[in-house]
């Protein structure tokens, strides 16, 4: 049975904006305030806020004789609008770049598993009932074990060339799978905290820091400001002439849900010394995509890159860095995902590696060292010395 679709909201980013623009300044600065990560508190904004700022002159009982706004406090909110906009714009990139990654490092291990799939099928004639039963133990398997056995096996000569591609071609099948699934675990896990980034709005506790007012007068102020937004936001959705659309049931839900369909703007992200050496990191990164990475080292790279640092780093930021999600994301994009491209790339990975020919090892083995001459032996026992009986001492 096909869902039925809902129909489209009516909700929209100019109607949102339209209706934040027609409210009193006071309530214009409210709403941007906690809405911070979409909107930006502007200039005129800030010179509102410092000149309502309660004046401690007045608390301390001292009338004030100027009214004009400091340029210190105008810097002071101007900073601190700055601080919480920049964290909250930087955790709705980070997740969207996380989700991001995540989900196409999972579409590409399935992508390697599938090929890999069509090889054994293929190439080395595997059964579907011996592939249904790699698929079936792929969660349980431990690769780096059966890799280890199957290279002694090929050095002491026990297997062929064509038998050890086709086990280290299943083992790889094996771990393919079990990436695939553990890199869709983890996208569910960063899609929830993606959710929740999106539909956060400033707390009152920041709005405080940034507004300076008491938390009473800021609770009162809100309360009142956002009442007002929904109603009028409700009036002008209720005035809207669309016959097919709905209007929302939750309309507060729903503003944050139309302003994060938005396209994040990127930002600029200098490199901090994860991984010590920018070309270090580029290569694990490489390395990460390419499934080559090894899985014990696999999540502590990943959590450093969500994290921002890691024990690795010499360097650190107030926020965390974006640099390498960024780069990640630059990796795959430019990625050959061709289904040639990873078939050379599978063949390649579980090639047998060749054994050197005994001619080989005759040629390359180290010449016999060469007897001292009578001269060196007495250069020798000079720098050894002897003992009282003209023996060669045997303290060194």
């Amino acid at each position: 049975m096909t869902p039925i679709a809902s129909p489209p909201s009516l909700l929209t980013i100019e109607m949102i904006r339209s209706v934040i623009d027609a409210l009193p300044v006071q309530g214009r600065v409210m709403l941007r305030l906690l809405l911070l990560q979409y909107f930006d508190v502007t200039d005129e904004d800030i010179l509102y806020i410092v000149a309502d700022q309660p004046d401690p002159r007045c608390v301390a009982g001292t009338k004030p004789t100027n009214s004009t706004p400091t340029k210190e406090a105008i810097k002071v909110v101007t900073d601190r609008r700055d601080q919480y906009r920049r964290q909250m714009r930087l955790k709705r990139e980070r997740t969207w770049l996380q989700c991001d990654s995540l989900r196409r490092l999972a579409q590409l291990r399935e992508a390697f598993a599938h090929r890999a799939h069509i090889i054994l099928a293929e190439r080395f004639s595997v059964s579907a009932d011996r592939l249904d039963a790699l698929r079936a133990s792929a969660r349980t398997v431990l690769p780096k074990p059966a890799i280890l056995l199957l290279e002694k096996r090929w050095d002491a000569g026990d297997i062929t060339e064509e038998d050890y591609q086709l086990q280290r071609l299943s083992i790889e099948f094996q771990t393919q799978l079990r990436m695939a699934e553990k890199y869709r675990k983890r996208l569910d896990l960063a899609e929830r905290e993606r959710q929740t980034a999106i539909s956060t709005p400033l707390q009152d506790h920041e709005i405080g820091h940034v507004w300076g007012i008491p938390a009473s007068s800021l609770a009162a102020r809100k309360i009142k400001h956002l009442t007002q937004y929904l109603h009028n936001l409700q009036a002008a959705l209720q005035s809207s002439t669309a016959a097919t659309a709905t209007a929302p049931l939750d309309l507060w839900k729903e503003t944050f849900s139309v302003l994060a369909a938005q396209p994040i703007e990127r930002s600029l992200a200098t490199y901090d010394g994860l991984e010590k050496t920018e070309s270090a990191l580029i290569d694990k990164l490489t390395a990460l995509v390419w499934g080559t990475l090894p899985e014990e080292h696999e999540v502590k790279f990943l959590t450093s890159l969500v994290l921002g640092a890691s024990s690795n780093a010499v360097l650190s930021e107030i926020t965390r860095n974006l640099f390498g999600l960024q780069q990640l994301t630059t990796i795959l994009n430019d990625m050959d995902i061709s289904p040639e491209a990873i078939d050379e790339e599978l063949l390649t990975r579980t090639a047998a590696k060749p054994k050197p020919e005994t001619g080989a090892l005759a040629d390359s083995a180290e010449p016999p060292p060469k007897e001292l001459t009578e001269m060196q032996v007495q250069i020798l026992s000079n720098f050894r010395g002897e003992d009282v009986a003209g023996r060669p001492s045997d303290k060194w």
